[in-house]
């Protein structure tokens, strides 16, 4: 039944359904992407990559962002429940393949195909949301949003831990045996979901720069995003370089510890989408910016030279947890934005709603290099916080505030007082 003819009944119950194992699945789904920037040197001598271990999370997340142009959009096209199974389940095959790769080639190209299912994330995401009421979206959205964020800030130092515990092998095979068990539940769980749309997948794909053109929220929302995760990236491609210098002089696991620090922000996913369901998405966006904003200062402030080790640690943790918090609570607003623009078309809308902030993804991590060859990490903060800033202008600027309705008249033979 399309989403469109969905009965009060059917409403209903997609209301009462948790969304929890539905934020798990995604949390487990995403842990691949970012996990081998914690295990370049295990995978550089171990699986005999040499040099090119540093292209693994550069092959990875290219194939995540195909999958979110060409194989997203097909939720539009095919009945949603076997088109996510069957993405998750070829995830999982990856993800084993590269638990069992001796062969460089084997690895990289099992790489590419975990970042291209992982895609797999973005067709669930419409799918739950499109079961809930308008009213009701912000909030679906935001919790499943919460577990992906999770598993996000989670992948790095996870991935560190466990392969110094038990080799870097069993993190991947841990991960493809918890998604294969998720796979399974989700095949009995998941809303059935059959699209309208009745074209090709040629004019599917075509019809993107359409959306793009067509949809003004959309590139608004993608735009802010965009530049709060060239901050993001700016951080937290950076920040391992100043907690492994003086003072602090932290190993890999001081590191991998640190990166836990944002790990409590995503309880804003939930949070803001509820406040964007009450009408306060401009309010609360405002604030969001400022909080990015602020965290940049507080990051440039504990890494001020002269500080004590035990201050300097503190201030950057609390830098780490308002950033994150800042960027997680917009992106939920903007995936609540989004999800309530043309049903027919919300696959590709998310799709390229994360693929377009994306591309601020990658900048972000570009710009690190740059900034701390020349500025150390003062410039990366100021980097961070220009970016940050022009994202809360752009949007002030762009989204004024609801002119307030006119004072109703008075009633007919009534004289005011």
């Amino acid at each position: 039944m399309p989403e469109s003819e969905l009965s009060p009944a059917a409403v209903a119950t997609a209301s009462r359904i948790s969304t929890r194992p539905y934020a798990i699945a995604v949390g487990i789904a995403v842990l691949g992407l970012y996990a081998s920037q914690g295990l370049v040197n295990d995978l550089a001598t171990s699986v005999g990559l040499g040099a090119w271990a540093n292209l693994v999370t550069m092959l990875t997340l290219t194939g995540y962002s195909a999958g979110l142009l060409l194989m997203v959009p097909l939720v539009d096209l095919l009945p949603n429940r076997p088109l996510i199974i069957a993405t998750l389940g070829a995830q999982v095959m990856s993800l084993a393949v590269i638990a069992a790769a001796r062969e460089p080639v084997a690895f990289l190209v099992a790489s590419f195909f975990v970042g291209l299912t992982s895609s797999a994330i973005q067709m669930l995401v419409p799918v739950v949301a499109s079961q809930a009421p308008e009213a009701d979206r912000g909030r679906v959205v935001g919790d499943v949003m919460s577990g992906l964020m999770l598993g996000v800030l989670l992948s790095r130092p996870a991935a560190s831990l466990i392969a110094g515990a038990f080799g870097w092998r069993s993190y991947y095979a841990m991960d493809a045996a918890a998604l294969a068990a998720m796979t399974a539940w989700l095949w009995t769980h998941v809303p059935e979901r059959r699209p309208v749309h009745r074209g090709s997948y040629a004019a599917l794909i075509g019809s993107l720069l359409h959306l793009i053109r067509d949809e003004p929220v959309l590139r608004r929302r993608a735009l802010y995003q965009g530049l709060l995760m060239v901050s993001f990236n700016l951080f937290w491609t950076s920040v391992a370089l100043k907690l492994a210098s003086a003072p602090l002089r932290f190993g890999h696991t001081g590191i991998g510890l640190f990166a836990l620090a944002g790990a409590g922000s995503t309880i804003i996913a939930p949070i803001a989408g509820r406040l964007g369901d009450r009408g306060f998405d401009r309010q609360t966006t405002i604030v969001f910016h400022a909080i990015v904003v602020l965290a940049t200062g507080i990051a440039l402030l504990g890494g001020s030279d002269g500080l004590p080790p035990a201050a300097s640690l503190t201030l950057l943790i609390v830098a780490a947890l308002l950033l994150d918090l800042g960027v997680i609570g917009d992106q939920a607003l903007g995936r609540r934005a989004v999800n309530l623009l043309n049903p027919h078309a919300r696959g590709r809308v998310n799709g390229l709603f994360t693929g377009l902030f994306f591309v601020g993804s990658a900048i972000g991590a570009l710009l690190a290099g740059p900034a701390w060859a020349h500025g150390h990490w003062t410039g990366v903060c100021l980097a961070a916080a220009a970016f940050a800033l022009a994202a809360g202008v752009l949007h002030v600027v762009q989204t004024p505030a609801p002119a307030q309705s006119p004072a109703p008249a008075p009633p007919a033979g009534k004289h005011r007082r």
